[in-house]
């Protein structure tokens, strides 16, 4: 029913509105025709690093109907062990509920697993209760108290 590849830059501006679509988003996105530069750099930053992969969710008519960023980060901690970071992460407000962010998640997870990845990891905004449950539900615990500092 849904497919998950890796983004081309003719889902650009699909992506960017799904970023757009929840209270949040809807505060830190900038939904435009053309799509903003800003967006069109990263894309590209994120194409040409072997470490990242943005994918989208797409439905029989090839509609994109999710997106999600994976980015892979070796440390040192944990003997060297690889890590999967999944960003990004939103599913079209009308499919919410149906299984495919479940099914998304689980393909991500395969992902990072293929890359000898020994654990993934996420975070979600403090007010996305919803989305917390999610993952949880998935398996994710919330070991970790993550801090962010805007610049």
């Amino acid at each position: 029913m849904y497919k998950f590849r890796l983004a081309r830059p003719s889902d650009l501006a699909a992506i960017v509105r799904l970023l757009a679509d929840d209270d949040l988003g809807g505060t830190r996105e900038i939904v435009s025709d053309p799509v903003d530069a800003r967006y069109l750099s990263a894309f590209a930053a994120i194409e040409a690093d072997a470490n990242q992969l943005l994918a989208v969710a797409t439905d029989a008519a090839d509609r994109v109907v999710g997106c999600l960023q994976l980015s892979f980060v070796p440390s040192l901690s944990r003997t060297g062990m690889w890590r999967g970071q999944i960003e990004s992460v939103r599913v079209a407000s009308d499919l919410r509920g149906s299984g495919l962010g479940s099914h998304f998640i689980e393909w991500a997870i395969a992902q990072c697993a293929e890359r000898g990845c020994g654990l993934v990891q996420l975070t979600s905004d403090k007010t996305r209760g919803d989305a917390i449950r999610f993952y949880e539900k998935l398996g994710f615990v919330a070991s970790h108290e993550g801090l962010k500092r805007i610049l």
